[in-house]
């Protein structure tokens, strides 16, 4: 693993990792990688891409959350997890924060009860269940819910809804496509809060963290 090139993706976002850190880190990469020859956790191969799409995709984000994630151990939810992404990286760069990780890919979900098991992370939940059961579960528990690549925005902030408490946001990770799929979302339920372009070192593509976050109606009075 190119720890250079990690190093330098992560001074260039500002974020001052500890040497465990960036081994963990290194090590959910060859991870992901070992099990993706068999598994195909996901479609990009090869270790440069690996750390600029993944890794540092994923950990671009944790500025701004910081900013707006106030309490001391916030509760997240990760829809639509996949291999881990954002979740696993923010769980091993925060970890007093408490993550839970949902997916209904038995596969993907083995690979990450590994991963957990395989790098002591004791902040993480692991839910091999359809975001839409977990919601019914766990209504109102999460300070914030975020997603990489699961679905349109939307659909994403119908999904987040019954997870959020009564002051929590949404982050949705978007690309360039960003202001086509805002077209799409009810403003009269939504509130934008920010929409943030996210610098990808060594990446020349577009990425946006959009943080919504619900519009609480008022119960009309008589």
């Amino acid at each position: 693993m190119s720890e250079g090139l990690l190093a330098l993706g992560i001074q260039e976002l500002g974020l001052e990792l500890s040497a465990a850190n960036i081994s963990d880190l290194e090590l959910f990469l060859q991870e992901m990688g070992r099990w993706n020859q068999v598994h195909n956790l996901t479609a990009i191969e090869g270790e440069k891409d690996s750390i600029r799409l993944h890794l540092i995709d994923s950990i671009a984000v944790l500025p701004v959350l910081r900013r707006f994630l106030k309490e001391s151990h916030p509760k997240i939810a990760d829809l639509g997890s996949g291999g881990g992404l954002p979740a696993i990286p923010i769980a091993i760069v925060q970890p007093e924060w408490q993550l839970t990780l949902i997916e209904a890919i038995r596969k993907k979900t083995a690979f990450l009860q590994h991963v957990r098991g395989k790098l002591r992370l004791k902040n993480i939940e692991v839910l091999s269940e359809r975001v839409e059961n977990v919601a019914m579960q766990q209504s109102a528990q999460f300070d914030a819910v975020i997603s990489r690549a699961f679905t349109n925005l939307a659909r994403f902030l119908e999904l987040s809804l019954p997870y959020l408490k009564p002051n929590g946001l949404v982050f949705a990770m978007k690309a360039k496509r960003a202001d086509e799929e805002i077209l799409d979302v009810c403003m009269e339920d939504w509130r934008l809060v920010a929409d943030e372009p996210l610098h990808i070192p060594n990446l020349a593509v577009e990425r946006r963290l959009l943080v919504l976050a619900p519009v609480r109606k008022s119960p009309l009075t008589s």
